[in-house]
Order: structure tokens, then sequence, then C-alpha cells
């Protein structure tokens, strides 16, 4: 569900914006004078958002590189190069 409030509301309810981002752990949408101004979230929304499009961002390029012909890692020496990592914690 799109949450919607002026921007007048974050100075005169902040503490209700803040309680609907994290209950129902969704971004609130800010106007000013009915156009989109600014969005409101909590920082663990935040960072998964900049996760995902971190993410995307490299498979779009892994995508590229296959589209392209290029040779990636192999699935063998991927998991073995994984638990060089796992092992040297």
């Amino acid at each position: 569900m799109t949450v919607i409030k002026s921007i007048s509301t974050l100075r005169n309810r902040t503490r209700e914006i803040a309680r609907i981002c994290r209950e129902q752990d969704i971004p609130v949408y800010l106007t000013r004078n009915g156009e989109g101004e600014l969005v409101v979230t909590t920082i663990e929304h935040y960072e998964r958002l900049r996760a995902q499009a971190e993410l995307f961002s490299q498979l779009s390029v892994a995508q590229g590189q296959a589209a392209s012909g290029e040779k990636g890692v192999g699935h063998r020496q991927m998991m073995a190069k994984l638990r060089q990592q796992v092992d040297a914690r």
C-alpha cells in the first residue's frame, strides 16, 4: 500500500511517519503543493534497496558478458574461491 502525505505532515507528525515506515516496512511519499518532493523510509529498508540495486547492476554486467561470449568463472572455481574465503575467517 502506498502512503502519501503532505510535507507539512513530516514537520507536524514525524513520529507517525516513522511508525508507518517501521511497522509496515514501506516508504512514505511526501508531497509539496500536490507534487512529489521526498521519500522517507527506514535505514534497513534503504539498505535493502541499495543491495538490490547493486545486485541488479552486477547481473546486468554478467548478462552483457554472456551475450558477448565472454567466459565467466565456472561453478567449481567459484565454489573453491568461496571455500577459501570462508576458511580464511
